[in-house]
């Protein structure tokens, strides 16, 4: 049976060859392990394979998981990659490193209010909803520019670039075409006087897709944890 070591470099072997594929540097992409549901002996087992930049979905399980893991917590970079209701960003804005969710102001001028001051800022993609299924969280294109602005202007934050959980394609040519999109919009944002380095898209089943089209962070889980 394989191990989480195996896996993890399986993905890597995957993300190196899509990087080859595009003409890109293998260290432009980071693999994001997401751990949602997995117990911390399982991201302990995956930092000592060489892994320290973890996902989470739901607040309350990530913060145990961060307490538990208390003793890496120097080595360990913590995203929240799920949905975020106003009730939990001071948690959030206590415990986690980045957050990937943000999709409207009030989310993130909580957050700018709720950052310690002791830490660095908190670093911030907005989620776009960029196949407009009603079923998903994130804001609409058209909505994104007049929101980047005001988010890059808050205190406590760094605006680093977009998210986006593209609707399920089955051929390559489908899923790139998705993450096309979320890539012109950042290149609109920095024209439009941005400095946007982040494009957080693609997943166990479409990362090929993604880094074609311009991906830096890959988020990926059941290929290096098994199904949920």
């Amino acid at each position: 049976m394989a191990t989480i070591s195996d896996n993890l470099q399986q993905v890597h072997a995957r993300i190196a060859a899509a990087c080859t594929q595009a003409g890109r540097p293998v260290q432009s992409v980071t693999l994001l392990v997401v751990s949602k549901t997995f117990g911390s002996d399982r991201v302990r087992e995956a930092h000592a394979a060489g892994e320290y930049q973890f996902g989470e979905n739901y607040v309350q399980e990530a913060l145990d998981k961060i307490l538990a893991l208390q003793d890496l917590r120097e080595d360990l970079v913590w995203h929240l990659i799920g949905p975020l209701q106003s009730n939990k960003t001071r948690p959030v804005a206590e415990a986690f490193d980045w957050v990937h969710s943000v999709d409207r102001l009030k989310i993130a001028q909580r957050l700018s209010e709720q950052r310690p001051q002791h830490l660095p800022p908190l670093q911030v993609c907005l989620q776009v909803n960029i196949s407009g299924e009603a079923s998903k969280s994130g804001a609409h294109p058209d909505e994104v520019p007049a929101l980047a602005m005001a988010v890059a202007g808050l205190p406590r934050l760094r605006l680093r670039g977009l998210m986006a959980i593209p609707e399920t394609a089955q051929t390559l040519e489908a899923q790139r075409l998705p993450h096309a999109a979320l890539r012109a919009l950042l290149e609109r944002l920095n024209a439009d006087g941005l400095a946007l380095d982040t494009l957080s898209m693609g997943m166990s089943a479409d990362l090929e897709a993604a880094v074609l089209e311009g991906s830096s962070i890959v988020r990926v889980g059941s290929a290096i944890f098994g199904a949920r």
